[in-house]
Parts: C-alpha cells; structure tokens; sequence
C-alpha cells in the first residue's frame, strides 16, 4: 500500500513486504482483495493521464494494400483467390483459329512464360551454389543477436535481483529499526503508566494522611476543651 502522494510522482511507501508478518493468514488475501475491489468502485479519476500526448494514428503505417484488406476483413468479404491466369497457355478461340495475330499473342505468351520458367532455374542454381554459405552467415548473424539479446537479458535480470536485494535490505533495516523503536516506546509507555500509578498512590496516601492529620487536629482540639 501507498500513502498519499504529496508532490506530483511522489509516494510514500507505508509497507513494508519483506519485514511485514501475516500475509499468509487466513482471511488476509480476502480482505486486501474487498479493499482493493472498493477503492476501484468508488475510485473517479479527476483529469485525462494521456492528455499530454497526441491522439494515437492508427493508420500511420497502413500500406494502400493493408488498407484495401482491411475494408474487405470489415465488409466481410472473402479473400480472392490466387489468380493462375498468368501461368496458362491457351490457345486462341475457335473463332480465331485463322487469326495470325491471335496466334502470335499466343506464341509471345509461350515464350514469356519459358523465359519466366528459365530464370526460375537460374534462381535456382544460384541458391544452390551461393544459399549454403548466405545461410550459413545467416544463421550466424541470428546467432549472434540472440547472444547480445541473451547477454542483454541476463543485464536486466541482474539489475532487477541487485534492486530486489537493495528493496529487501533497506526494508529488513528499517523494519528492524522500526521493531527498535516500538520496543522503546513500549518501555516508556510501561514506565509512563509506572510512574503514573506512583503518583496515584502517592495522591492516595498523601490523601490519607491529610484525613488523618485532620483527624488528629480534631481530636487535639476536642481534648483541650
């Protein structure tokens, strides 16, 4: 739990988890829980936290191709079809069968798609002499950055036990400074309420013997009349 901040981004901390005792007891999780559930019901926030930053763009890196799939996810359309229209070799109509043109189109279309199917083959070689080594490098590459992620993990993980044990110490020194000073306010309280029940006693006996002084000045007085 926190106390009240008094200055913007300051708060002070009034527990203690590492010193504190009874949180395992029965009934504690439950009742910290109905706190927490009745401060969030009753819980208004007075100002906007965000109000200092620009309002989000969403569509900043929208590509006209994400926009494009977008509509079409919200207008619940399906997907079109991977179109193969290129890829196909047919022949011309039965009504241009003695058209040239007809039949040089198709004849520039073949040839497209052999020269498409030739440097498909090159690619292919070429993967297969130069690949093994770009892959190797490649891989070496990743292999390298998950080491510096690893190493940078391992930094941060570091940072938070070394902050964790530095949060336990202070609290244990000052929880045992904090058990110190009960102990000493439990003394002077104990030899307040001695020291209290003195003076009542000492109040009730110089009491009495005021009673009995005057008991005695009243009876000094009876015997010289």
């Amino acid at each position: 739990m926190a106390g009240t901040a008094s200055v913007a981004g300051e708060v002070f901390v009034d527990a203690l988890p590492y010193f504190d005792q009874g949180y395992d007891a029965a009934g504690v999780r439950e009742a910290a829980a109905a706190l927490v559930e009745e401060e969030t019901r009753r819980y208004r926030p007075t100002k906007n936290y965000l109000s200092y930053m620009p309002a989000p763009d969403f569509s900043a890196f929208e590509t006209e191709i994400m926009r494009n799939e977008f509509e079409r996810l919200a207008a619940r359309q399906p997907m079109d079809l991977l179109s193969m229209k290129r890829y196909e070799l047919p022949a011309p109509s039965s009504g241009q069968k003695n058209d040239i043109t007809a039949w040089q189109e198709c004849v520039n279309n073949s040839m497209a798609q052999l020269e498409h199917q030739a440097v498909r083959i090159e690619n292919l070689e070429l993967m297969s002499q130069y690949g093994t080594n770009a892959w190797k490098v490649y891989n070496d590459n990743l292999a390298f950055m998950i080491e510096m992620a690893q190493k940078e993990l391992q930094k941060f993980r570091k940072q938070i036990q070394d902050l964790n044990w530095q949060r336990k110490n202070d609290q244990l020194a000052g929880g045992a400074k904090l058990r110190e000073q009960e102990s000493t306010w439990v003394t002077l309280v104990s030899k307040n309420y001695e020291i209290e029940r003195a003076i009542v006693q000492l109040e009730n006996e110089i009491t009495q013997l005021r009673q009995q002084q005057g008991d005695e000045n009243k009876e000094n007085i009876r015997q010289d009349f």
